[in-house]
């Protein structure tokens, strides 16, 4: 019996020698990103126009590094609040821990090169080489095509420099060390002919992140078998609970039966020049989908984006978009 308790303490021994050595390697060791690119971004006015549209209506990027004012449907951005971050993002939208967005504008990112703003955006390392978590899009980022990222960070440093120290991201155990498991090099595309509407129109999805909240996970993996069925829960203020749609083209629980001009009609509805906001009153219904950033898309982006989404696998998911929390 004692020769028996002195293996098992000496393998118990090894396990936790074994379980620290592998803490530290994870620590110190990843995330496994070359250095940042030495590049030095030089912006015309083309780019510039392609940098505003991207950072305001396609990719989300205005979406969570500014103030979104909840108490309005579909929560608008609060003006004068455009990049310099804070938002809280935590375990009402099923995160493990608590996870806030950076300070974008020059007062925040002044000081990176565009080297270490590219490599952020693509392969979600920070300027101080530490992990970025995958809420931040680098991985769909690094499909894009370089030339879009170029335009991206060169409209960031024309943003107004707003003053806002963010609080650093708290992520909770497991997800401390998984995190730095999960950059990788960036694999671009070139973007897709636009007369190729469906290759365009994925190309587009794809940097618009749909996906982030279309797609349910679970313990934070997209379950890639679901394409955007639908059903991620996320828990506003107020006690309410709302499921983005199924938008594949099933026809009874997804936008099977939409034409695309019902598509292209939802988001023209939301356009500055005829839509206001209203007021949501606390416990009343309201969306974490962003219609009023996705409204400024050109109808040529919408219906590229439909035609993509009629390729895809059609799923069956009848989602209740809006519930109160019993």
């Amino acid at each position: 019996m004692r020769k028996l308790f002195k293996v098992l303490l000496i393998l118990t021994g090894f396990l936790v020698i074994g379980a620290v050595a592998g803490y530290f390697y994870i620590m110190k060791a990843l995330p496994k990103i070359s250095d940042a690119p030495d590049i030095k971004i030089s912006a015309t006015p083309e780019m510039l126009k392609r940098g505003e549209y991207l950072f305001n209506n396609v990719c989300g990027c205005v979406d969570c590094h500014s103030t979104r004012d909840f108490s309005k449907y579909s929560g608008p951005v609060v003006q004068r609040t455009e990049g310099k971050g804070g938002f809280e993002f935590n375990e009402d939208f099923g995160l493990p821990g608590k996870f806030y967005a950076k300070n974008i504008t020059p007062a925040g990112i002044g000081n990176w090169t565009d080297g270490e703003v590219f490599r952020a955006i693509t392969e979600g390392v920070s300027k101080d080489g530490e992990p970025l978590f995958p809420l931040m899009p680098y991985l769909n980022f690094g499909k894009m095509d370089r030339n879009d990222i170029y335009a991206i960070i060169a409209y960031l440093r024309t943003l107004k420099p707003l003053e806002n120290k963010v609080t650093d991201s708290k992520p909770k155990f497991p997800m401390n060390l998984i995190m730095r498991t999960i950059p990788q090099p960036n694999h671009f595309q070139q973007m897709p002919n636009r007369s190729n509407t469906v290759e365009y129109g994925k190309y587009i999805t794809n940097a618009a992140n749909c996906n982030e909240c279309h797609t349910p996970q679970v313990r934070g993996e997209f379950q890639m078998n679901r394409y955007l069925s639908g059903g991620r829960e996320f828990k506003l203020p107020g006690g309410i609970i709302v499921r983005p749609a199924n938008i594949t083209p099933d026809v009874q629980t997804g936008i099977g039966s939409w034409t695309k001009e019902q598509f292209l009609e939802k988001f023209r509805s939301y356009r500055k020049d005829k839509y206001v906001p209203p007021s949501v009153g606390e416990g009343e219904l309201n969306t974490v989908m962003p219609w009023i950033f996705f409204a400024g898309l050109t109808d040529e982006d919408l219906s590229a984006i439909f035609d993509y989404l009629r390729t895809i696998t059609p799923i069956p998911n009848r989602v209740t978009k809006f519930e109160k929390m019993k």
